[in-house]
C-alpha cells in the first residue's frame, strides 16, 4: 500500500520542480552528426552520477531506429561505473533538439538539447525540469573561453550555474 502512496507522490513532487517548456530545443537537429562520444564537462548534482568523474557518454546507431546510450565514469575509490540505455528521437517539428532516454524498462526521462554549435562540438542539454543540466563537449578539456560562454548561456537560460559540478577530464 505504502508503494502505492509513493507512486501517487511522483507526479506532485516532480510538478513542484520548475520546467524548462520556456526554454526552446534546438532545432535541425541532425542525429548522425550527435552519435558518438560526448565527455561531460560539467553538470547537476544528482544520485545517479554522484563521486563520478572521467564520465562520457557515447551514442551508436542501433539497427531498430533507436540509439544506444552508455555512459562511463570512475569513481573516487577507482572503479568504473557504467550504465547502458536506449533513446529515441522525439521526432515532431517542435521539438528536433529532443530525445526520450531510458536507463530501466520502459520509464523515459526528457533529453532537451537546448545548446549545439554548428559543428556538433559542445552541446548542453536538460530535461523537462531545472533540476538537471549537462555540458558536454567532443573533448575533454575546453578552453576557458568556451566554458565561459557555455556556462553564461545556460544563466541566461534562468539556470543557477552555481551549482555546477565540474567534471575531472584528464
Amino acid at each position: 500500500m505504502k508503494q502505492i502512496y509513493f507512486l501517487l507522490l511522483i507526479p506532485i513532487i516532480m510538478s513542484c520542480a520548475t520546467s524548462t517548456k520556456n526554454i526552446e530545443s534546438i532545432k535541425g537537429f541532425d542525429s548522425e552528426k550527435y552519435l558518438g562520444k560526448w565527455y561531460e564537462i560539467a553538470r547537476f548534482d544528482h544520485s545517479f552520477e554522484r563521486g563520478l568523474d572521467y564520465v562520457t557518454a557515447t551514442y551508436t546507431a542501433k539497427q531498430n531506429g533507436k540509439i544506444k546510450v552508455l555512459n562511463e565514469g570512475k569513481l573516487v575509490n577507482g572503479t568504473y561505473s557504467s550504465a547502458e540505455g536506449k533513446a529515441f528521437i522525439n521526432d515532431t517539428p517542435e521539438s528536433f533538439g529532443e530525445l526520450r532516454v531510458s536507463f530501466f524498462l520502459f520509464f523515459y526521462a526528457k533529453y532537451r538539447i537546448i545548446y549545439l554549435d554548428e559543428d556538433y562540438q559542445n552541446a548542453i542539454v536538460t530535461s523537462g525540469t531545472m533540476n538537471y543540466l549537462w555540458i558536454l563537449s567532443r573533448t575533454p578539456i575546453l578552453s576557458n573561453e568556451e566554458l565561459e560562454h557555455l556556462v553564461n548561456f545556460c544563466k541566461e537560460k534562468g539556470f543557477d550555474t552555481s551549482k555546477l559540478i565540474f567534471v575531472k577530464q584528464a
